[in-house]
């Protein structure tokens, strides 16, 4: 007997972001990334976690099939990234990201999380591991949710 088909799917990428080099304009600019995604993500029931280190950009999108196509064509085509590359593209059982769109940026305050994923160096060459990517975000969920008092999830 054949396993049935999910519609259900979740899209890693990676990009090079071209943002001001500027602190404070840089953070305008990606406050309105997370502003205008988090709209369009809410729209077609997309979930995702945009992970930015330097000028570089991983972002796992989980949803159907057809919704997460046309949100990955849509990035694909935005003069915000340049060099998109899709690193796994998979059917999943159930998601595992909470909100429609959440970003983390590298930081003081996640710097030693950042350093032991390591991502830089695979950014830098071009050879992001999804693996190492999905690890990362769900290792930033986890601590932003703890932060809120939330010591599980029910996805």
């Amino acid at each position: 007997m054949k396993a049935k088909r999910s519609s259900l799917v979740h899209l890693i990428y990676f990009s090079r972001l071209n943002l001001a080099a500027d602190a404070l304009s840089r953070t305008r600019e990606i406050g309105e990334i997370t502003r205008q995604a988090q709209k369009k993500n809410e729209f077609a029931v997309i979930t995702s976690f945009l992970i930015i280190e330097q000028n570089f950009a991983a972002q796992i999108i989980e949803g159907e099939r057809a919704s997460v196509s046309e949100t990955f064509a849509r990035i694909s085509n935005d003069s915000r990234h340049r060099d998109v590359q899709i690193v796994e593209w998979r059917e999943i059982l159930k998601r595992e990201f909470v909100n429609s769109f959440t970003t983390g940026v590298r930081g003081p305050v996640n710097d030693a999380v950042f350093q032991k994923a390591s991502l830089l160096p695979m950014f830098q060459r071009g050879t992001p591991k999804g693996a190492s990517i999905h690890a990362l975000a769900l290792t930033l969920q986890a601590e932003s949710m703890t932060k809120q008092g939330i010591d599980h999830l029910f996805v």
